[in-house]
């Protein structure tokens, strides 16, 4: 909230609300003896106090003194100590350390004010809340009415966004969100809190919410949960202990409680691999899933609605800086309320050295934030200092990375652990892994699992209704009710596998939603990352797998938890080939446009500086235009641009035809979008990153979402979508019919690219159409062979023809008559 300054006087800090030269553009963290022996500064010739108050501050890895810096930390890894760089001039001397007392006495008022602002916050939003559930339970008293469901239901009716308010008396109305915020009405995020929590990790700044909360709420009417992630560092729990002591000692009514998976993280590495920076799977399963499931209304299995106080703040990360103070969590019936979002580091410090808090023993070692003992969001410095700090709870972790890294192509463990490499490349045990295989014509979907995990009718009922007619062991008939469509199906399993076999329907969702229950029924492994997003209570995931068909509303969210519905399904795939993945980037959610495309053709040298379009869809133009081959990797036109920029003017179409050509051959999201996504059949992003997840490797879903969306922003702003149909817009989805007027120019073009990519100067019209192929006008445009054929046949017969097509006496030969390019081909017939 506060600007900081260095305070000589004391060794500390100060807190100010004016800008000058001295303000620091870093909130700093104090530093303990601890972490200076550990550097081995001691070693150096310098001496300070073995005492608790800190000695000196870091920003970053530079340590300060009085406001001048001593020395900078660099090149410290699991196995190395970091090198000190001392400044100019800095001679090892004897350090006085921080002037705790004084320190605090100057920004006593400033701390009194933002000490004061989140206590009023916290009281502001736990009465709200409290008073709402009193007006809630009058109201179901007299009419059975959730103000949250009716508000969903006509947003969805008027999409137009509502808000639930609460009303003078006791009861709530709902209207339009931007009046209520005109008149100054108190937006409601739910009518009514089973339990307020404040959520308590060991880190510094859970720790001052907690206190916050004790001197803002009743002891009685919230409590303090913990989870045990199977990842925490000895101090952590250490404090823990040390906190329930402290506060039930002052507040015998305040409720402690932990939450832990039933199963040790360890266990789950075997079954899931490791966590990476883009699938950090352990945070779902080991921390956030145990607590939410323990917070079920007492009686039920139903989730609870809960409010948590947490410690996030906006200084932490970009992403938590647009955080609202107060929203919904990740989970149903989840809110969180962010009492310290605005606070820095020096204010969290002061706040504990104010109130005489135990500070973590970690934060006394070195770590900037109190963590997991290992994890792929940590730093090289946390590496370090855990190795030294923390060795026996660490080595289990990087025994099994080092397990896991047999018979990989992982040469160098040391390089590997030291360079953080693991956290890049997701390892796993690859024997006994279950496998998913979907193949599909216009009148049926079969899937075939090997190795699965669970039952199909164990997840089946989430799916829709559906009934069952026992023909003979081991293989069943029935059908599913999935709103107004009844379809068949039939299903064997046997000991090692099964195969199920449904008809297909004309809504694209039913196949999508099939896939993800076949991969929950390979791959779950009861972690209870679901269930604690069903809303009703329906789902019970461990000891095994129960749907209460009764409760069950087919809401499906235990099917879209995550991407191919299962969080460790997707991990698995990550986990296979893991050298194979793809990258996908750089597309920022937007396609190739056709307005960008005639401002670039019209002047390409001051397209650059016109600024017409923002950064990011410059951006994206490059990226388009370099998978279309018309720029280089210096943003110049390729010898093909120039060809496209005078075809433009005359022919737009035809450039259209060549750049799709061409992302069909050099852009990942576009390759498989022809290849696996069929002619006739709807289609929207989701469904494109579905089946794009079930056959490739991709490093990150998100960025992958990115690179469909924009995809389908281009099918949507080009001609590429209505002009050569392979993105006709129907409502929410889009359909790609069979494109009959591809030119001539394309179908030379494209069939040059063809035979040149198989190293060849003769190619089959079979070739083209066979099965297995997956570039080629077939792929690309659905073009017929009928129609091929024809296009060959004008093409054999042009003066300057540039390939001869023998389709006589049953051949289907095509010959190039040229060693040219596919470029100059079309050059050469564009004249």
């Amino acid at each position: 909230m506060y600007n900081i300054e260095w305070d000589k006087e004391t060794g500390g800090v100060l807190l100010t609300t004016k800008v000058t030269k001295e303000t620091l553009g870093i909130a700093p963290r104090p530093v303990f003896h601890e972490e200076l022996d550990l550097i081995g500064l001691d070693k150096l010739g310098w001496t300070y106090p073995r005492i608790n108050a800190p000695i000196l501050w870091a920003v970053n890895k530079q340590y300060w003194h009085r406001g001048q810096m001593l020395f900078e930390a660099k090149g410290a890894n699991i196995y190395n100590m970091p090198t000190l760089n001392f400044a100019p001039n800095v001679e090892p001397r004897e350090i006085e350390p921080i002037d705790v007392e004084r320190m605090i006495a100057k920004n006593a008022d400033q701390m009194f004010l933002i000490e004061s602002e989140a206590i009023e916050f916290i009281r502001d939003t736990y009465v709200t809340y409290a008073e709402a559930n009193r007006a809630h339970n009058a109201v179901r008293g007299n009419q059975n009415a959730d103000y949250e469901i009716l508000r969903s239901k006509i947003e969805k009716k008027t999409k137009t966004k509502m808000a639930v308010v609460k009303e003078d008396c006791d009861s709530f109305d709902i209207m339009l969100f931007e009046t209520a915020k005109q008149e100054g009405k108190r937006v409601l995020l739910s009518t009514h809190i089973d339990r307020f929590i404040a959520s308590f990790s060991g880190g510094k700044d859970s720790q001052v919410v907690l206190d916050l909360c004790t001197r803002a709420i009743p002891p009685s009417e919230f409590e303090v949960i913990y989870s045990d992630t199977g990842y925490e560092l000895p101090s952590s729990l250490k404090l823990y202990e040390q906190t329930q002591q402290y506060y039930q000692q002052r507040f015998p009514a305040l409720k402690f409680t932990i939450t832990r998976n039933h199963e040790s993280v360890l266990n789950y590495w075997d079954k899931i691999g490791t966590p990476s920076d883009t699938h950090r799977w352990c945070c779902s399963v080991m921390k956030t899933a145990p607590l939410y499931r323990s917070l079920k209304v007492e009686g039920t299995n139903r989730q609870a609605r809960v409010l948590t106080f947490d410690g996030i703040r906006a200084e932490e990360s970009t992403r938590r800086s647009n955080y609202d103070r107060i929203g919904r969590g990740k989970h149903v019936y989840v809110y969180n309320a962010h009492p310290i979002i605005h606070w820095n580091n020096a204010e969290i410090f002061l706040y504990l050295f104010m109130h005489s808090l135990e500070i973590n023993e970690a934060y006394r070692c070195g770590k900037a934030r109190v963590g997991c003992v290992i994890c792929p969001f940590s730093t090289a410095w946390d590496d370090c200092i855990i190795n030294r700090s923390y060795p026996q709870e660490l080595r289990p972790f990087t025994d099994k990375i080092n397990a896991f890294t047999k018979g990989t192509q992982v040469n160098d463990l040391h390089a590997f652990l030291a360079e953080r490499k693991w956290k890049l490349k997701i390892l796993g045990n690859l024997q006994g892994m279950p496998r998913v295989q979907f193949s599909e014509t216009k009148e049926k979907l079969k899937v075939e699992i090997e190795n699965p995990k669970q039952s199909f009718f164990s997840w089946l009922p989430a799916l829709c209704d559906f009934t069952v007619a026992r023909k003979n062991t081991g293989v069943c008939f029935g059908e599913l009710k999935f709103k107004e469509f009844v379809l068949h199906y039939s299903l064997h399993e046997s000991a090692d596998g099964c195969e199920f076999i449904v008809e297909k329907s004309t809504d694209a969702k039913i196949a999508l939603l099939i896939k993800r229950l076949s991969h929950k029924v390979a791959h779950c492994i009861e972690c209870e990352v679901c269930e604690v997003d069903c809303p009703t209570g329906a789902l019970s995931v461990h000891p095994q797998i129960v749907i209460n068909k009764s409760l069950c509303v087919h809401c499906h969210r235990c099917l879209n938890v995550h991407d191919r519905g299962c969080i460790v399904a997707d991990c698995n795939r990550m986990v296979k080939d893991s050298d194979l993945e793809m990258k996908v980037y750089g597309y920022k959610k937007f396609g190739l446009r056709e307005e960008w495309l005639d401002d670039f053709m019209a002047d390409p040298e001051n397209f650059w500086t016109s600024n017409n379009w923002g950064k990011p869809m410059y951006e994206s133009f490059k990226r388009w235009a370099k998978d279309a081959l018309i720029l280089d990797s210096k943003n110049e036109l390729t010898d093909l641009g120039l060809a496209l920029k005078e075809i433009y003017a005359d022919n737009p179409t035809l450039v259209w035809e060549v750049i799709w050509i061409n992302l069909c051959y050099n852009s990942f999201v576009v390759s498989k979008f022809s290849s696996l996504i069929g002619l006739n059949i709807p289609f929207n992003a989701a469904i494109l990153q579905d089946k794009i997840l079930e056959t490739d490797n991709v490093s990150s879903a998100t960025t992958l979402n990115n690179a469909c969306t924009a995809l389908m922003d281009m099918l949507g702003k080009s001609p590429i979508g209505n002009e050569l149909k392979q993105g006709i817009n129907d409502s929410k989805m889009m359909t790609r019919k069979p494109y009959e007027d591809l030119s001539i120019e394309a179908i030379a073009y494209s069939i040059y690219l063809f035979a040149q990519k198989r190293e060849t100067t003769t190619v089959r019209v079979s070739d083209i159409y066979a099965p297995d192929v997956h570039d080629g006008v077939a792929v690309q445009f659905g073009l017929c062979k009928n129609d091929l054929l024809k296009a060959l046949r004008t093409l054999s017969t042009q003066t300057n023809r540039v390939l001869i097509a023998e389709l006589n006496m049953g051949l289907d030969h095509i010959t190039l008559t040229s060693d040219q390019s596919a470029t100059e081909i079309l050059k050469e017939m564009s004249k």
